[in-house]
């Protein structure tokens, strides 16, 4: 049986910070239980190849049940099963969303999490290629950069933006988030820099540190209302492991859950129906499950300078040698944010610009070059739930979204849609623009758009908020991730999110993770 201080489950964006600065000052040692294997595959470190990983043997691949807000769909849920999470599959868009969504936290009786608490951590995390600012930091184990090579296409819809008179926005995440721009990514001279790279390579040269890959977390021990351990299947075997200190779950939004229900944590009528003994009724896992969803706007285009041709032999060549061309691509190079109600707080409109066809997660690509314009709902209002369908830990969880259910969120994509008309119809796309591929021009009045946007809508793979933080009868964690009821354990990642935010959800996973080891560290040092 293996024994650490620390025990943490799921090496992503957050476990994988968590994990790292735990064993960090020698002090302590720290176990981390990974259900994939490293990052080691040639297509994860390849910006433009990420989605070449949907599906594969890094991927969870997970799927929900029926939605009805998608035309009874089964939407696909991509997540990842591999050092450094789904920071090693996703499109490494460096956002840390709206201030007000942190104040909103806070203002839930979350103290410690207002923007203003928060924002050292955001700068701690990262090495800002731009310089050290009141906004950014540099020296951190994430580097972010400026796109290395960004394509004619990503440019033109920016300027298309501008010309209909959208501010130009250079910095996202300093707090002004409205305008269009070039996104930042997590890359390094055109590699991905996910959390494996930045925080798992240096502690795996600590003696204080194991990681042990293909090893999922089957159940959470508990002896009198505290979690001493962890039940894992690794090679075939189940195993333990001991925790002196504490057990912190990282395995996202939605292994998350999934582990704290298996281990009788939850709501108890669920928890018989799966057929496991309750150990304790805490109704609010695996509920208010969120994520922001996307419809795509795609055309053709009349230059051979899309995407298409990035797995041509030259371009491996010059990515070899050069780190430029399109394999640099993250395939979401420009974007912006738009605030449809002047009254709201954020903007509830993110535009994700991909050089390239990218429709239905890109599985689905017409012939030829092509560019897409991704209409992305962030403001969400759908909220679902995550379940057991049985009580094998191997078995998938049955996950519900709720996409599109509410009728604000429907109403967003549909202005979405139409505005993104608007920028692709300016000059700045003159040369490039061909034929509308989807929805298609014939494709105008109201009802017909929604009903485009229910069949070809997918999610934005930022699903959070099923182990939520708070102090009501739903939270799960209060405000320093310690599952309420339930003594050395707490749930650090996507999950503990009260609010969805309205921006991609990779870098605040790993702040989640940054302040949750220095709560942990201030804790277990009193």
């Amino acid at each position: 049986m293996l024994v650490a201080d620390y025990i943490v489950v799921g090496a992503g964006s957050a476990g994988a910070a968590v994990a790292g600065r735990l064993s960090e000052d020698g002090g302590s040692s720290a176990l981390l239980l990974e259900a994939g294997g490293p990052d080691s595959a040639r297509d994860i470190q390849i910006p433009a190849r990420f989605s070449e990983l949907f599906h594969s043997e890094v991927d969870w691949d997970y799927a929900t049940v029926p939605q009805p807000g998608l035309n009874g769909r089964r939407e696909y849920v991509p997540r990842g099963k591999v050092y450094g999470g789904t920071s090693s599959m996703n499109a490494m868009v460096y956002q840390r969303g709206h201030p007000s969504d942190y104040d909103r936290w806070a203002a839930r009786g979350n103290a410690g999490w207002s923007y203003a608490d928060v924002l050292p951590y955001f700068r701690k995390m990262q090495h800002q290629e731009r310089g050290e600012s009141a906004n950014h930091g540099t020296g951190g184990p994430i580097n972010v950069a400026d796109p290395q090579d960004p394509n004619p296409l990503s440019l033109a819809f920016v300027a298309g933006a501008l010309e209909l008179g959208f501010a130009a926005n250079a910095d996202f995440n300093d707090g002004e988030q409205e305008g269009f721009g070039l996104y930042q990514v997590t890359q390094k001279r055109g590699q991905r820099h996910s959390s494996a790279v930045g925080y798992l390579r240096p502690a795996l040269e600590r003696s204080n540190f194991t990681a042990l890959p293909f090893a999922q977390a089957t159940r959470l021990i508990i002896a009198e209302r505290r979690c001493i351990g962890v039940e894992f299947l690794r090679e075939g075997e189940l195993q333990e492991a001991r925790a002196n200190k504490e057990v912190i779950v990282c395995a996202g939004a939605i292994n998350s859950p999934q582990l704290l229900l298996l281990s009788g944590i939850g709501p108890a009528d669920q928890l018989l129906e799966a057929g496991i003994r309750p150990l304790l009724d805490l109704p609010g896992v695996g509920k208010n499950l969120m994520d922001h969803i996307q419809v795509p706007l795609a055309y053709h285009c009349t230059m051979p300078i899309s995407l298409e041709d990035r797995d041509a032999p030259e371009q491996l060549e010059r990515y070899e040698r050069e780190r430029m061309g399109l394999l640099t691509s993250n395939m979401g190079e420009s974007g912006g944010f738009v605030r449809l109600d002047r009254a709201a707080q954020a903007p509830e409109l993110q535009y994700h610009f991909g050089p390239g066809w990218f429709v239905r997660h890109g599985l689905e690509t017409p012939e030829g070059h092509g560019f897409t314009i991704l209409v992305g709902m962030v403001n969400t209002q759908s909220a679902g739930e995550l379940k057991l369908g049985s009580d094998d830990p191997l078995a998938p969880p049955l996950i519900d979204l709720a996409c599109l259910e509410h009728p604000d969120d429907v109403q967003v994509l549909l202005q979405g849609l139409k505005l993104g008309r608007q920028i692709a119809a300016t000059a700045s796309f003159d040369r490039y623009r061909g034929v509308e591929f989807l929805p298609g021009d014939h494709v105008t009045d109201d009802a017909e758009l929604i009903h485009y946007i229910r069949e070809f809508a997918t999610t934005i793979y930022h699903p959070v908020g099923s182990c939520k933080m708070g102090n009501d009868d739903m939270s799960v964690v209060d405000e320093r991730l310690r599952v309420h009821g339930v003594g050395g354990l707490r749930v650090a990642d996507a999950s503990i999110m009260p609010h969805i935010i309205n921006a991609n959800t990779n870098a605040p996973c790993i702040m989640i993770g940054e302040k949750a080891a220095a709560m942990i560290m201030e804790d277990n040092a009193s």
